[in-house]
């Protein structure tokens, strides 16, 4: 691919599909501090539109300056800053501090107090970064809000569909399920057919700052990977210890220090020797504290509630995968009951599904597109 200053604005105008000739257009580009939205930004200047950067300050930034693998936050907020002066563009910073306490790190405590596995960062797309940057870039006059994550907006016969990034590897449509077709018609993903290396070739090439930037391997509020010390200090008064029980004969096996230490499927730390063969985490009982293990074959799953659906664009008549965690490979699955409109569904897997975990999404694709999907909130095992 050529680089931003060999690319023509014309060629560069169509990787965000505008409405009207760009030098008419504006472009709102979310802009994090990493090297993906920098050259999203890149991008959009080399068009010919007007450009307005903005980055929603997530956390205190004081407390965050220095701080490293986060996300709009301290040196986030900072590179941002230079890549747009760079390339000469308007940049604005909202303080969203509050609002991503309450709605992504509060809810993150309190769905590990409940026993079950969350993923904050779909929360954070259904709200902040998605659901207030979109109002944003409209009271912006803006045409489109550009983002820079690795998904494919296509036109189809009913409209836009959210599609899988060309590069699997990059792929992040299981964290954007919740987007509706409202916010697909006003978004831009024009990442979504470019691999990383040439991403970063582009952002070499213009010059900016964080084109060796690593990426941010952690959930952005907990940069060392440790939840439960991010839970206890969330919510320290519901943090108690158990037993540890085999799901199939009811026998005490151990003792923990908290249910935020475990999630389904889970294997190493149970810490309980003696057994004659490898155990797992079978479920979670949050009320009673109780933590139940039990051999790989109790983890076998046959279907899955899932709730506050959402469908983007019609339901296809055509066979249907699931995604159950962001790393699984999609499985066969048939749809129980309607998709949409938070409604409550449950998907049947045509294989057993292992390590299918209440407080994860189920992620519904037919081909290469995004359906929807929803929240797991139970499953049902194998019978026998």
């Amino acid at each position: 691919m050529p680089t931003t200053a060999e690319l023509s604005p014309a060629a560069a105008a169509a990787l965000f599909d505008l409405p009207r000739p760009a030098e008419e257009c504006r472009i709102v580009v979310a802009m994090s501090g990493g090297v993906d939205s920098s050259v999203v930004a890149a991008l959009a200047a080399r068009s010919g539109a007007e450009v307005i950067g903005v980055t929603l300050q997530l956390y205190d930034y004081g407390a965050a300056t220095g701080r490293k693998g986060a996300c709009c936050a301290g040196d986030d907020i900072r590179d941002a800053r230079d890549v747009a002066e760079r390339l000469g563009i308007a940049h604005y910073v909202h303080d969203h501090e509050s609002a991503f306490r309450e709605e992504v790190v509060e809810g993150f405590a309190d769905a590990y107090l409940a026993g079950q596995t969350p993923v904050p960062c779909i929360r954070c797309n259904m709200g902040p970064k998605f659901t207030d940057m979109f109002a944003m870039a409209r009271e912006l006059g803006a045409d489109c809000l550009a983002t820079g994550h690795y998904v494919r907006r296509v036109m189809g016969a009913a409209g836009p569909e959210l599609h899988r990034a060309l590069d699997p590897a990059r792929d992040q449509s299981y964290f954007l399920y919740a987007t509706t077709d409202e916010q697909l018609a006003f978004l831009r993903f024009p990442l979504g057919g470019l691999p990383k290396d040439e991403v970063r070739a582009l952002a070499a090439a213009a010059g900016l700052r964080n084109a060796d930037k690593p990426d941010s391997q952690d959930i952005c509020f907990v940069p060392d990977g440790d939840y439960a010390k991010i839970v206890t200090k969330m919510r320290p008064e519901g943090v108690r210890p158990g037993k540890i029980v085999h799901a199939a004969t009811g026998e005490e096996l151990g003792e923990h220090r908290g249910v935020i230490h475990f999630t389904v499927g889970q294997r190493r730390g149970l810490e309980i020797g003696g057994q004659p063969e490898p155990l797992y985490v079978i479920g979670i009982d949050a009320e009673a504290a109780e933590v139940r293990v039990g051999p790989k074959r109790m983890l076998a799953v046959e279907s899955a509630r899932i709730i506050e659906t959402n469908r983007i664009g019609p339901l296809p008549d055509a066979p249907l995968t699931a995604k159950v965690r962001s790393l699984a490979k999609p499985v066969p699955v048939v749809l129980d009951g309607p998709l949409g409109d938070n409604a409550a569904t449950t998907i049947r897997f045509v294989q057993p599904e292992y390590g299918v975990a209440p407080g994860q999404a189920a992620v519904i694709y037919a081909g290469e597109r995004v359906v929807g999907g929803g929240w797991i909130a139970s499953t049902e095992g194998v019978a026998g």
